[in-house]
């Protein structure tokens, strides 16, 4: 064991701190507050409990799991077994679910049967059984006592109260280069691409990121209310472990319970999306609602983002813009709290961590661009992942010869200042979208579409307030109709909200006679920029 293992970095906490405050848990009437060497103790017993379960070094493990600390506990399990967390979103449904389980061959999947009044056994049973050739048994986690046992789509249920209950596992199978943790991302084609991170990666990042905000400090508090399923909320609870401070944890984000929980506990540090902080401000009538606040990391998925830093500076929330993206982490890179509001609200920013190094290489002639030039961003750093599980084309794809991270993001290298890896972050290069916070192949919609018996052929793009009022992109499917179909647009939409998370349902489906083509000299490609204009004419005159 070295001291870049998650074991290591969680041990060296508990024997530093002891029982001093990790987690403030609140969830109805749930509250609980766990220490750091708790936190740890629970992870030994928890890891004892997967092995008995055949849980052992590179096994996946997956959690379709909201926030709690159960999900910290059981990636801090793995770690220990030298297995494999495999981070599943509770938005997603069946059809997504289904693929992950399939590809990772996770031998145990541990959900939270009615948590917000779903139903996650009855979603699950819907999957195909040849998805869960390699599911072994569910673990059902329950804070309200409703489970009543019995097995979950033909596997054997296995209560997670039981798995807290065995001895502390003695060993430790953690390694710093040992794969850890699987994050979900677009691709560019219809299945999401397996970020794998190492132990390593997390416990520098951590450690990198909790300074460079100032998460350290004697009072500050974190607000830990972004899905761990993903890497932003993720990079954010590890770092305010690693800042030996107290963080609270909300199963989901709700504005009126984020604000309550910011004024009891004296949160000092969030982060979160545009729109999370103007519904906390909606909450929150008085002029400067949130006094203890002083650093507020956002991602702008929703709103224009001049528009949101100008409204919560008003109203005394300083927004920093950051970056990130699941192969390197989120908060890979932040904005100066002091700069000016036009400075803050940009992507991108300065490296948390001195180690990392960042260039700008124009995508047609491959040359490497200097200060204000225009081009792919290219990453490397001590947050980056190991590969894309599963899939080393892609891996060998994303990665340079000389180990940087393509990231397909468009940006340039700012000059100047303290940092020459400073940059700033424009848009995406490719035709990923980004619904609801999440970065969504257009293909992926587009072939759930197309399993429709009434679609013959769908093409799906992003535009801006797809619905009216919306704010942020929405996805628009345009659809030839089967021959001798009759498909109403509710239709399809119902049966996308049967399959698919709900922000990625299409705003609005049309039907088509036939996509707009080019030729080229690679075979004929659909002219995606005129279905955009196509969209955005239609609802306007809709």
């Amino acid at each position: 064991m070295t001291n870049s293992t998650l074991t290591a970095f969680l041990d060296d906490l508990a024997d530093r701190l002891g029982q001093a405050p990790a987690l403030h848990y609140e969830n109805g009437e749930v509250r609980e507050t766990i220490g750091h060497a708790a936190l740890a103790e629970r992870s030994r017993r928890v890891a004892q409990g997967l092995a008995d379960l055949g849980i052992g070094a590179g096994d996946r493990v997956a959690l379709w799991l909201p926030n709690a600390p159960a999900w910290l506990t059981i990636f801090f399990a793995c770690a220990r077994l030298g297995a494999i967390a495999v981070a599943v979103n509770t938005r997603f449904r069946a059809h997504e679910v289904a693929d992950i389980v399939a590809r990772s061959q996770a031998r145990l999947l541990v959900i939270w049967p009615g948590f917000r009044g779903i139903d996650f056994p009855a979603i699950l049973g819907e999957v195909d059984g040849a998805a869960l050739t390699a599911l072994e048994a569910v673990i059902v986690y329950d804070e309200e006592g409703a489970w009543r046992g019995g097995t979950v789509a033909d596997r054997p249920a296995v209560a997670y109260a039981s798995l807290d209950g065995a001895q502390p596992h003695a060993d430790d199978h953690a390694a710093p280069e040992a794969g850890c943790i699987v994050f979900t991302t677009s691709g560019t084609t219809s299945k999401p691409k397996f970020v794998l991170h190492p132990q390593r990666s997390h416990v520098d990042h951590a450690r990198a990121v909790a300074p460079a905000l100032a998460m350290d400090a004697p009072d500050a508090v974190s607000l830990l209310s972004l899905p761990l399923a993903g890497t932003f909320g993720m990079a954010s609870a590890l770092a305010a472990l690693a800042a030996g401070r107290p963080a609270v944890l909300m199963p989901t984000f709700e504005a009126g319970a984020a604000a309550r929980l910011v004024r009891t506990y004296g949160v000092t540090h969030m982060n979160g999306s545009d729109e999370m902080y103007l519904r906390m401000l909606e909450a929150a009538p008085e002029p400067r609602p949130f006094p203890s606040l002083r650093c507020c990391g956002f991602a702008a998925f929703a709103a224009d983002p001049a528009e949101v830093v100008r409204a919560c500076d008003v109203r005394g929330l300083t927004l920093i813009g950051a970056y990130g993206m699941s192969e390197v982490q989120a908060l890979f890179a932040m904005r100066d709290r002091a700069a000016p509001a036009g400075e803050r609200l940009r992507g991108g920013g300065t490296p948390v961590s001195p180690e990392t190094s960042v260039r700008v290489r124009d995508p047609e002639s491959g040359a490497l661009l200097g200060p204000g030039e225009q081009g792919e961003l290219e990453l490397k750093g001590p947050s980056m992942m190991l590969e894309y599980l599963g899939n080393p084309e892609a891996t060998a794809g994303a990665l340079t010869a000389d180990g940087y991270i393509r990231s397909g993001d468009l940006g340039y290298l700012d000059g100047g200042g303290d940092s020459a890896n400073a940059f700033t972050y424009l848009s995406r290069m490719g035709d990923a979208l980004r619904l609801g916070g999440y970065l969504v192949a257009p293909e992926e919609i587009a072939n759930y579409l197309e399993a429709h018996p009434g679609v013959a052929g769908a093409q799906v793009v992003g535009v801006e307030g797809a619905a009216g009022g919306a704010r942020g992109t929405q996805a628009v499917a345009f659809v030839i109709p089967a021959e001798g179909a009759a498909v109403s647009e509710a239709d399809l939409r119902a049966h996308c909200a049967a399959g698919l998370a709900k922000f990625k349902v299409p705003a609005r489906i049309f039907p088509v006679e036939a996509f707009p083509v080019t030729e080229s000299a690679n075979g004929v490609k659909v002219q995606r920029g005129k279905l955009r204009e196509l969209a955005v004419s239609m609802i306007g005159e809709g």
